[in-house]
């Protein structure tokens, strides 16, 4: 023994003159995770609480990542607006949709959806709606004959302040540059006109445009110009806004709104799919819906309301509907208003004709969620946004489903997780859409009491999956 022990003194002196000294080997302990989590304690970034809509993991800890611009508000965020970005196919509809229909769980929220995209001749918002019992505002030019939706821009709803910005956004947007001194006169003479005159109905469009076409001979005198001269003045405002009234637009806003549009609705959809995204009439569309929005659906009343736009670049991309949309976000953070853009590519807006309004827009979205963009473009957003390199690294790399989050500085790496009872409202391609529960078949409750036990029923199977596979020590195997 007493030689065993000198051969290993020795064999350990050999060690230490050739390697250094040896670190100490201790025998292997046995524990459980729940012991062993006090030892090795965990790296990742904190979350952001507890408190919110539950979005899916956090790929680095595995912890859940909760998120609610309303609970985050004043404290982590500065603004509750929304900005996703991401190349088709890599999940950002999956994620607005789940999020929209997991925020109306809370009973003081209400949405209004944008709906620029569509499939099967309906908006792709249109299989939820029909779920939670909302018929979708449609708006389409080709159903004029068939009286179809009409939002009026002279609403009454609307402050005459409201109604002559609308109008000129209108114009200018459809002209693409702003209004000069003289068609702007001419512009407000003939609403002036039109609101003092018309008191048994509505007032219209077609009322501004016959203004416009035969003036007042008052309104020459009060600038002391010739009758002529105003209108000529007007000649390029009542073309423009004639587009709206007997041309390629009429049918849409060319009447008094259709009574029966229910805005006190917890999830509100304006269809949009029949309109030609590339076309003049859809950032026309954007500040139509949006001033109208702002004057009939934002009231203080303590509700938190959701503004979710697809195909946002179409108001970012405008000068003239951005200045509205910059008006709207900031008259909205008063009232509890969290604006949702989605968007393909930063580069569409920050490299058009609106850098500037859209820089403004962008710098009060102080959350930024980043789904696969390819190499250059991911780094042209991450200079724009002021992303870590590491996330910029990522961004390429990343797989369906899994986004950079980026809420104010606290930038995560975050798996969105589908529920299988959102799953067949989520993804709206054909295979998934005709593989969903048809009505006749779902049992006699209401839509939002068939989500919540599919919910309930989808947490319960996990659970029990999950209390299979843990031992009786608290360990999983």
């Amino acid at each position: 023994m007493a030689a065993y022990d000198l051969l290993s003194t020795v064999t350990d002196a050999f060690t230490s003159f050739l390697f250094g000294r040896t670190e100490t080997t201790r025998l292997p302990v046995r524990t459980s995770t729940g012991q062993a989590q006090a030892v090795y304690l965990p790296t990742a970034a904190p979350g952001l609480g507890d408190s919110g809509v539950i979005i899916g993991r956090e790929v680095y800890s595995g912890k859940g990542y909760i998120y609610d611009p309303f609970q985050l508000y004043g404290q982590q965020l500065p603004a509750p607006h929304w900005l996703v970005l991401g190349e088709s196919g890599n999940g950002k509809s999956a994620l607005e949709k789940t999020y929209v229909l997991r925020q109306l769980r809370f009973r003081d929220r209400q949405v209004v959806v944008l709906d620029a995209q569509g499939e099967d001749g309906v908006g792709e918002w249109n299989l939820i709606a029909e779920q939670l019992g909302i018929t979708p505002i449609r708006l389409d030019p080709t159903a004029a004959l068939d009286q179809g939706i009409r939002l009026n821009p002279l609403d009454p709803a609307i402050t005459t302040t409201g109604q002559l910005a609308l109008l000129r956004t209108i114009i200018e947007v459809a002209l693409g540059h702003g209004l000069d001194e003289r068609a702007g006169f001419a512009l407000k003479v003939a609403h002036a006109y039109v609101n003092a005159t018309v008191s048994d109905r509505q007032p219209v469009l077609g009322d501004i445009v016959e203004q416009l076409r035969h003036p007042e001979p008052e309104s020459a005198q009060a600038m002391n110009v010739a009758l002529e001269d105003v209108r000529a003045w007007g000649l390029d405002v009542a073309l423009v806004l004639d587009r709206l009234v007997d041309g390629d637009l009429r049918g849409m806003f060319d009447g008094p709104t259709t009574v029966g549009i229910d805005l006190d609705s917890p999830l509100t959809v304006f269809d949009l799919s029949h309109i030609d995204r590339n076309s003049i009439a859809m950032p026309i569309l954007m500040a139509i819906v949006g001033v109208w929005l702002e004057h009939t659906w934002i009231r203080p009343d303590r509700k938190k309301r959701i503004f979710l736009v697809e195909e946002a670049w179409h108001i970012i991309n405008s000068p003239f509907v951005a200045q509205l949309f910059q008006r709207l976000l900031k008259f909205g953070r008063r009232l509890g208003l969290s604006f949702v853009a989605v968007v393909h590519h930063l580069s569409d807006v920050v490299d058009g004709a609106a850098a500037k309004e859209a820089a403004a827009i962008l710098k009060m979205a102080s959350t930024r969620t980043i789904y696969a963009q390819k190499a250059d473009e991911a780094r042209a957003t991450g200079q724009v946004l002021g992303l870590p390199r590491w996330a910029v690294e990522i961004i390429p790399t990343l797989t369906p489903g899994i986004a950079v989050w980026d809420v104010n500085g606290n930038v995560q790496v975050v798996k969105h997780l589908v529920t299988e009872a959102e799953r067949p409202l989520v993804f709206t391609d054909r295979a998934m859409t005709e593989a969903s529960v048809r009505p006749e078949d779902a049992e006699p409750h209401g839509p939002m009491d068939e989500l919540d036990h599919a919910l309930e029923t989808e947490a319960e199977s996990r659970a029990s999956r999950f209390d299979r596979l843990t031992h009786a020590d608290g360990t999983v195997a």
